[in-house]
C-alpha cells in the first residue's frame, strides 16, 4: 500500500510539473504575439528587469509599454480566472458525483453575469460619479452575490430528503440561466449607449478589460478562494463513496457543501466580473484529467488549476489571432470547444445509462 501510494505521488508530481511547464510555455507564447510582435529574448529581458536583474540591456521602450500596460496585466488575469473555473468545475463535480456539473450550469455564472449588468445599468453612474475604485470594488462583491444566490437558489429547488437530486439540480440550473438572461435582455431596455457597447461583454465574455488596479482588488480573492478548495481533496475523495460512506469516515457533509458552495461562488462571481460569462472551462478540464489519469481529487483539484488556467490562455491566443487585427469574444472561443465536448459526454452518459 506505502509502495503504491509513494508511486501515485511521483505521478501526481510528474503530471503536475509537466501541466506547470506546459502553461510556461503556453503564456511566454502568448506575451510575444498581438499586434506587436515581440521577441522571446526581449520578453525575457523585460520581465527581469522587473524583478532587479538585467537593468544595463536596453530594450525598445514600445515594447516595454506593450508588455507592462497591456499583456502582462492580462495574461494574469486570463490564468488566475481559467485556474479558478477549472477548480470550481472540479470542487463542484466532486461535490455532487457528476461529471456533467459546472459552474455555468448549475447558475453560478448566469447569477453573477446579471446581478452585475443590473448594477452597472441602474446604479453604476451615480457611484460611478463618487469614485471610480469603489465601483471596481463593488463589482466582485456583486457577482459573488449574484452567484451565491443563484447556486442558494438551485440547491433548494434540487434537494429531496435532504439529498441533492442532480438532474433536477442541472434543470433547475438551465432555468436559472433563463431567468438570468432575460434580465440581462430587460437591463437593455433601461441602458444608454456607453452601457449598451458592454453587453457584449458581459454575455460573451472578454479579457481586454484587464488592469493592474483590477487585478489588486480581485487577485486576492481569486487566489484566497482556488486555495481554499485545494484543501477539500480529501473530504470530495471520501464524498466519492457516497454521502453515508463520507459520514461515517468523518467527513461534515453539508458543512463540505456549504463552504465548497461558498468558495466556488466566489471563485466563479469574481471571475465574471472580470471577464464576463466564460463558459466550459469548468467542465472540459476536470473531466479531461479524470480520465487522461485518475479521479484522485488530491490530483484533479491542483491540476484544473493549471489546465484550467492552460486552456483559458490558449483560448485567448486563439481570440486574440484568428481575426486579426479584431478580437473574438473569448466566450465564444470557449464554446466553441467546450459545447461539442459537452455534447459528446452526454452521449456517452447516455450510453452508459446514467441519464
Amino acid at each position: 500500500m506505502n509502495l503504491a501510494l509513494t508511486i501515485r505521488d511521483y505521478r501526481t508530481t510528474f503530471i503536475l510539473t509537466g501541466l506547470g511547464l506546459s502553461l510556461f510555455a503556453v503564456v511566454l507564447f502568448s506575451l510575444t504575439i498581438g499586434a506587436v510582435s515581440i521577441p522571446v529574448k526581449d520578453v525575457a529581458v523585460i520581465i527581469l528587469q522587473k524583478i532587479g536583474l538585467f537593468k544595463s540591456i536596453e530594450v525598445d521602450g514600445m515594447y516595454e509599454i506593450v508588455l507592462s500596460t497591456i499583456r502582462i496585466p492580462r495574461i494574469i488575469m486570463t490564468i488566475l480566472i481559467g485556474a479558478s473555473l477549472g477548480i470550481s468545475g472540479a470542487a463542484l463535480q466532486g461535490l455532487f458525483r457528476n461529471p456533467l456539473v459546472e459552474p455555468s450550469l448549475i447558475g453560478v455564472s448566469g447569477g453573477s453575469a446579471s446581478a452585475v449588468v443590473l448594477f452597472i445599468v441602474f446604479g453604476g453612474p451615480a457611484v460611478m460619479d463618487i469614485t471610480g475604485w469603489i465601483y471596481n470594488a463593488m463589482l466582485p462583491m456583486l457577482a459573488f452575490a449574484g452567484g451565491l444566490l443563484a447556486t442558494f437558489i438551485v440547491l433548494r429547488l434540487s434537494s429531496q430528503s435532504g439529498r441533492t437530486n442532480i438532474a433536477v439540480l442541472v434543470l433547475t440550473g438551465v432555468a436559472i440561466n433563463a431567468l438570468a438572461g432575460a434580465i440581462i435582455g430587460l437591463s437593455i431596455f433601461y441602458a444608454d449607449e456607453n452601457q449598451l457597447r458592454t453587453f457584449t461583454f458581459w454575455t460573451l465574455g472578454d479579457l481586454g478589460g484587464a488592469s493592474w488596479s483590477k487585478l489588486m482588488i480581485a487577485s486576492p480573492l481569486l487566489i484566497s478562494s482556488s486555495l481554499g478548495l485545494m484543501f477539500f481533496s480529501s473530504s470530495l475523495n471520501a464524498l466519492a463513496l457516497g454521502e453515508a460512506e463520507a459520514y461515517h469516515v468523518g467527513v461534515n457533509v453539508e458543512h463540505t457543501k456549504r463552504i465548497v458552495i461558498f468558495l466556488a461562488a466566489l471563485s466563479v462571481g469574481v471571475s465574471v466580473s472580470l471577464a464576463g460569462m466564460i463558459g466550459f472551462i469548468g467542465l472540459i478540464v476536470p473531466h479531461v484529467i479524470r480520465v487522461s489519469f485518475y479521479a484522485d481529487n488530491k490530483l484533479v483539484l491542483p491540476a484544473s488549476i493549471l489546465g484550467g488556467a492552460l486552456l483559458l490562455v490558449l483560448a485567448d491566443v486563439i481570440a486574440r489571432t484568428i481575426v486579426t487585427p479584431s478580437e473574438l469574444p473569448i466566450g465564444v472561443v470557449t464554446a466553441l470547444i467546450g459545447a461539442p465536448f459537452f455534447i459528446g459526454l452526454l452521449l456517452n452518459a447516455k450510453r452508459k445509462n446514467e441519464l
